[in-house]
């Protein structure tokens, strides 16, 4: 997964509430091949929405964004649109989940400030902070999922992480229990 640390990029905005996962991809597409790629069917129901994220990095939505089902195609609808960021009021949990382990950022702000951004926009993950023009925004986020997005770990990547320890006690637990190993 990419590292996300500091984003300048044209934002696009999706004032719509409740912009749930079967708008961003519709389930008819999920049977293609993820290798395929999922950003040609983004938003695919909804042309206005299509034609406003083309060439832009952010996306500015409106409250309880991602809702509905647990699709993870939605993500990656987003993702490989080239989307890296998406600011709402709210998000459904679990696409707010699937889009850590996907490297996309979930950023959560109050409707009227997301109102006063427009045109380029810079998220810096490291510092927490959002500027566009002269407005200079901070947010929250869940220190573990922003390790992740800095260092570009997904569960597998993180996990990989712990290769020593996992095998320095695979060692020792086979000197320990040699009757529990395979053979």
């Amino acid at each position: 997964m990419t590292p996300f640390r500091t984003l300048t990029a044209r934002a696009a905005r999706l004032d719509r509430a409740n912009v749930d996962t079967d708008q961003i991809i519709p389930a008819r597409f999920l049977r293609k091949p993820r290798s395929a790629g999922y950003g040609t069917f983004l938003f695919h129901d909804l042309p206005e929405a299509r034609r406003a994220v083309q060439g832009a990095a952010i996306l500015l939505a409106g409250p309880n964004f991602g809702c509905g089902s647990s699709r993870e195609g939605a993500v990656y609808a987003l993702v490989d649109a080239g989307l890296r960021c998406v600011v709402a009021p709210g998000f459904g949990d679990i696409f707010a989940g699937n889009a850590a382990q996907n490297g996309l950022l979930t950023v959560t702000l109050p409707a009227d400030a997301i109102a006063g951004l427009q045109g380029e926009v810079t998220v810096d993950l490291t510092a927490q902070r959002i500027r566009a023009g002269a407005a200079e925004l901070t947010f929250e986020i869940d220190p573990f999922r922003k390790r992740c997005l800095l260092e570009g770990l997904d569960d597998i990547g993180l996990t990989l992480a712990y290769a020593g320890a996992i095998e320095a006690w695979t060692t020792a637990d086979a000197d320990r229990r040699p009757w529990a190993m395979p053979s």
